[in-house]
Order: structure tokens, then sequence, then C-alpha cells
């Protein structure tokens, strides 16, 4: 018996603009629940012209009809001004957003320059809000997509070719830098893939900066030969950013060291699906017009709890990274522990249980999985929320609806 899970980072019913993520609220909280999800954060998304507050309203007005679990939302700033600070000092407040977050990548689109970044972080030291920052060099790595462009070398396996470690490496560096003169704010690296990136993280924190780190099932699991490197189609189902790495690098043995000995803090899915063929190949077969995202929700406690299995890490550490660390470090009071004071969120897992991982299964709105034909060893019985029997031998029996929104305190952080 363990507590709930708690995915930190999750992107139901996403809208690119072109397209939206094939999960909405309802399905992807379904799907997390089978997996012994119970409580998931989401992402209020401001773009490039667009206001805080109306994108935040718009979000929650999506996710209170839908899920099923509970959930919050951290405030993505992609216009980082004076009155986007001042609003979301505000949802601190007003609606208990603990958290926000800042891209290094995607120049046009969600990027902030350093500037940005410092002003944002300095809000972030000054109010006690985690600030999340996806920590790739947005500006090299575009002039490498477009380098590979020209030169014709469009296959799935370039868009992480195009995204090197070193990029990811020299942004935490930086993004680590900018927090500590912003005045040591709290700062957590979203995604983490690499062991260039990982050194980046250990380094800051022996100079004391308040920083943590989190990485996904993909990266411990998936590899730029294996899965990129399976050409069109199949390969555009692992094009997500940070990108899967070279089995050859030793990045997976490093990930999974990271997570023993509390290098990096938590496992987040990032689950962001896109369905292969509708989706991932609609404007064509170039890896720099693929939509990004691998779906994962459903089986992430699984995954991870492989790394048991194989000796990389305990129990003790899986329910840690998996639960209690990403509820302590997002202000969810209330989870990711089993004592008296904390909501029974409850997952009954077997240690002993066998399955395949298969789209033929699997309760996401996804028409593959990027875990297809991996056997696991482990899986969820029973899950509880708030006391009530969710899930019960694979049957959902909650309801649509059900989830409460969490408001979020920004004083748990540790430093």
């Amino acid at each position: 018996m363990i507590p709930g899970g708690v995915d930190a980072h999750v992107h139901m019913q996403l809208d690119t603009g072109t397209m939206v993520s094939s999960d909405s609220f309802e399905s992807g909280t379904i799907a997390a629940a089978h997996g012994g999800t119970t409580t998931i954060i989401d992402f209020s998304e401001q773009r490039l012209g667009g206001q805080v507050l109306t994108a935040f309203e718009k979000r929650f007005a999506e996710a209170e009809s839908q899920c099923v679990i509970d959930w919050g939302l951290h405030q993505v700033l992609g216009g980082v001004d004076a009155q986007a600070l001042i609003d979301t000092r505000s949802l601190v407040e007003r609606e208990g957003v603990a958290s926000i977050k800042l891209f290094m990548t995607y120049p046009g689109r969600l990027y902030s320059d350093d500037g940005q970044i410092l002003r944002a972080l300095q809000m972030c030291a000054d109010t006690g809000m985690m600030a999340m920052v996806h920590a790739e060099n947005g500006l090299a790595i575009d002039v490498l997509i477009e380098q590979a462009i020209a030169a014709g070398n469009t296959g799935p396996e370039f868009h992480s070719l195009t995204r090197p470690p070193e990029l990811e490496a020299e942004a935490v560096h930086r993004a680590a830098v900018l927090a500590r003169v912003a005045g040591n704010a709290p700062l957590y690296i979203v995604h983490l893939s690499s062991s260039h990136a990982l050194r980046e993280v250990v380094e800051a924190r022996s100079r004391g900066t308040n920083i943590f780190a989190e990485t996904c099932p993909q990266y411990l699991h998936l590899s730029l030969e294996e899965h990129l490197g399976q050409g069109w189609p199949n390969g555009a189902g692992f094009i997500c950013s940070t990108p899967l790495r070279s089995r050859h690098d030793h990045h997976q043995a490093d990930l999974w060291e990271g997570l023993r000995i509390d290098q990096l803090a938590v496992v987040s899915t990032d689950h962001c699906p896109f369905c292969l063929r509708e989706q991932k190949l609609a404007n064509g077969e170039a890896f720099n017009v693929v939509p990004n995202g691998i779906g994962g929700v459903e089986h992430r406690m699984d995954l991870v709890y492989q790394g048991v299995v194989a000796g990389h890490i305990n129990e003790e550490r899986w329910v840690e990274v998996c639960a209690t660390a990403p509820a302590r470090l997002f202000g969810l009071g209330s989870k990711g522990v089993l004592a008296e004071g904390f909501d029974a969120d409850v997952v009954i897992y077997d240690p002993n249980a066998t399955s395949v991982l298969s789209a033929k299964t699997h309760h996401m709105n996804l028409d593959y999985s990027a875990y297809e034909g991996l056997s696991v060893q482990g899986g969820v019985r029973t899950v509880l929320s708030r006391g009530e029997v969710i899930v019960d031998k694979g049957s959902f029996l909650g309801r649509v609806g059900r989830g409460k929104y969490l408001r979020r305190d920004v004083s748990r952080h540790i430093r």
C-alpha cells in the first residue's frame, strides 16, 4: 500500500494553435487513475500577447468539468512583461498557484530571453513561487535545425541530433546562475534528459543554488537509436523535447543513479500525446514539423518501478520520486504521504504482477504506445482518491468532474 502518485507535469488537451493533444482532461485523468496517479498538475499557458488571468480562467474551466482525480495548475509565462508579473503575483493569493514555467527555447512562441527570465526569477525569489524552466538553448538549436533541413537531414533522429545535450547543459547552467543572481529563487528543471545537464544541477547545488530537477520515464527507458532511429512513420511517435538521448553515452545509467542519490528529485511524465497518423504525421515527414510529445501518464508508476526490479532504486525512493517529493516541492500539503492529516489517496500495488504495455490495452486516447511490447513487473490493483475507490481490478469506478482543484502553498519548498 503506497500513497497515490503525483504527476507534476502533464499537458491534457494542449492547444498548439494547429491541433490539440489527444487526451482530454477526462480521458487523461482516467488513464492516470488506472496507473495509480491520483493528482496531476497541468498548465495554464499565457502566450505572447496574451493575458495571464484570461488564460488561467479558460484553463480552469476546461479542467474543472472533466477531471476525475485532484488537480492543480502551473502558470506558463510566454510573454514576461510588467503586467504579466503583476497578474501572476495575484494568482498566488487568489488561486493558490505556487509555480510558473519559463522557456529558454522556442523563439517566437514561448521563449523568454535572459532579462525576462531574471525578472520572473526575482518575482519567484520574492514570493516563494517555484520557477520551472525548460532548459535548452533555443537560439542555437534553431541554427542547427535550419542547417539540418538545408542539408536534407529531416529524419526523426535529427530531432535529437539538433538538440544536443551540451545545449541542454548550457541552459541549465545559465538558469542556475540567473536564479542565484535573482536572490536564490526556487528553480526546478523540467524533463532533464542527459548526463551533461545532470552534472550542471549537481554543480549548481554545490554552490548553494535552490535547484531541483525532474526526469521522465521516456529518458529512463527509450533511446535515440532504438526509437527515433526507426525512421518514418514510427519514429515520429518518439519526437519530444528535450529529446531522447543516445544509448551509447550512459545517460540512462546516470539518470537512474541520480534518482537513487537524490540528484534528481522527481519523475513526472510531461504527458503530451498526439496520435501518430492523424497528428504526428499531419504536416509531413520532417522532424521540425512534427508536434512534440509522448504519452505516458498511465504507465509512470510501473515504469519507475522497473528501477526497483532492476536494483537501481529501492521501494522507498520509488514512492518518494513519484509521490512524496512532487507533493512537497509544489505545495500539495495534503498529498504524497500515507499519514493522519493527509488525503486518503491510496494505491494497492502488487509487486509480483506482470503485464505487457500496449496501445491495445492502455486507457490513454492514443493510437500507439511509446512502450509497446515492454514487459513490466508490478501493477496497480486498487486506487482510492480521498477515500473513494475509483479503480479496482482494472475497472474505473469514479465519475467525471469529481476531481478537486488544489490551491497550493508556496511555503513548502525545501532548501
